[in-house]
């Protein structure tokens, strides 16, 4: 008998079966090999390893179809709804279930199980796949002799925890609500993401155009073409070694943040000369391997400390919420940012010579009215994020608690 899990749904108590997974299905492998001459556009949907992304499938833009010759000749491998799909090779023993909207695909060098209904039941078996308890064993009997690969032989040895048919539906259903929530704000995100760069697209002017497609109502005039200098001016405030100031990143991807949250430990660095950056002042890294160049304003604490290598500035009569914006995202500006930068290799953009670019603003007061909208959408963006976010730990946690530890 296997363990009990810590955590069970009130009216379970009977003791939970340790069963091999050749037991509680047929299995069997994807296609072995497959050639891109079959590829098409309609047909068979192809699912590949790199599909399958915590506990759902995810195609993206452009899904892989096998023309209908080809998957006919394959008819006998065609997923049934219910089958469970496992990773192969990559993020190995990550697993996910067969719908409606995948029956008939054909899996590519993956593993499928198709359950016994009357022994186990798809969303509980692929629950358990997801767990770190299979994924650490998947790893540990997939690489002992230098492979990485979860084989079909590796998979047979596979035990899996059973309790009664009702006790794993009553798992899976709550698993499956959670995934409904994560996929929900994930898709939330996801939209507004998309809400976002079509208004950056309508409510910046395009090249050579004086205004906008979109505007707030009550502005009517001309965008005006400013220097930089006039509309920003850099905050030069260095500090030295005994500063206690919390050390700040800014980041492509996260913006500013704690540099010790964005690397996960503690930086060890001679601080001396570092830069103040206070809150709600813009900063970018003057130094970059390509062209592209990202101002962040600093959202994260009132006063922190970052590199010398980021220059750190405010608006002149000017918004600086609204200039970061035009800096990072209007094309015409990206574009010169782009030819204003130097250097062979690495490329600079000193505050000097950025301050000597021109770019198109309207008034203060439609500046404040564009911004305000912009971090709105941020907000949102953050909210949904966070929440997918804090959904996915939820799931971590009650898969590692609602299954036994041993099994």
């Amino acid at each position: 008998m296997a363990n009990t899990p810590n955590i069970r749904f009130k009216g379970f108590t009977d003791a939970w079966e340790q069963r091999k997974v050749t037991e509680l299905g047929e299995i069997y492998i994807g296609l072995v090999t497959t050639m891109t001459s079959h590829y098409t556009d309609h047909g068979a949907l192809l699912i590949r390893n790199s599909d399958i992304k915590d506990g759902r499938f995810e195609f993206g833009d452009n899904p892989i179809y096998l023309d209908d010759e080809f998957a006919k000749q394959n008819a006998s491998r065609k997923h049934k709804v219910g089958d469970v799909i496992t990773v192969h090779t990559g993020d190995i023993g990550t697993s996910a279930v067969i719908t409606e909207k995948e029956a008939g695909s054909i899996g590519f060098a993956t593993i499928v199980t198709r359950p016994d209904k009357e022994k186990i039941a798809s969303e509980y078996l692929c629950a358990y796949l997801n767990t770190d308890t299979h994924k650490n064993f998947a790893m540990n009997i997939s690489t002992g002799d230098g492979r990485n690969n979860y084989n079909l032989k590796d998979y047979y040895e596979c035990v899996v925890p059973v309790p009664s048919i009702a006790e794993q539906r009553k798992i899976s259903s709550f698993i499956d609500e959670l995934n409904n929530l994560i996929a929900l704000h994930q898709r939330k995100c996801d939209e507004t993401k998309e809400l976002k760069k079509y208004m950056l697209q309508k409510m910046l002017p395009k090249k050579g155009e004086k205004k906008p497609e979109i505007r707030f109502s009550g502005f009517t005039d001309d965008w005006e073409q400013r220097k930089l200098s006039d509309l920003i001016i850099e905050y030069k405030e260095t500090v030295d070694s005994d500063c206690t100031l919390p050390i700040l990143t800014s980041s492509k991807t996260e913006g500013v943040v704690l540099q010790e949250e964005h690397f996960g430990r503690v930086q060890n660095h001679d601080i001396t000369g570092y830069n103040i950056l206070p809150r709600n002042y813009c900063t970018y890294r003057n130094r970059s391997d390509g062209v592209d160049f990202t101002f962040n304003i600093n959202r994260c604490c009132d006063k922190g400390i970052i590199s010398k290598f980021y220059p750190v500035f405010y608006g002149n009569n000017s918004d600086i919420f609204f200039i970061s914006m035009v800096l990072n995202y209007c094309d015409e500006v990206v574009h010169e940012i782009a030819y204003t930068c130097t250097g062979t290799g690495q490329k600079v953009l000193s505050f000097l010579d950025l301050q000597k670019m021109n770019i198109r603003v309207p008034s203060y007061d439609e500046q404040k009215k564009i911004s305000q909208f912009f971090e709105q959408l941020d907000n949102l963006i953050t909210l949904h994020q966070r929440k997918c976010d804090e959904l996915k730990e939820v799931k971590k946690y009650m898969l590692q608690n609602m299954f036994p530890k041993k099994g």
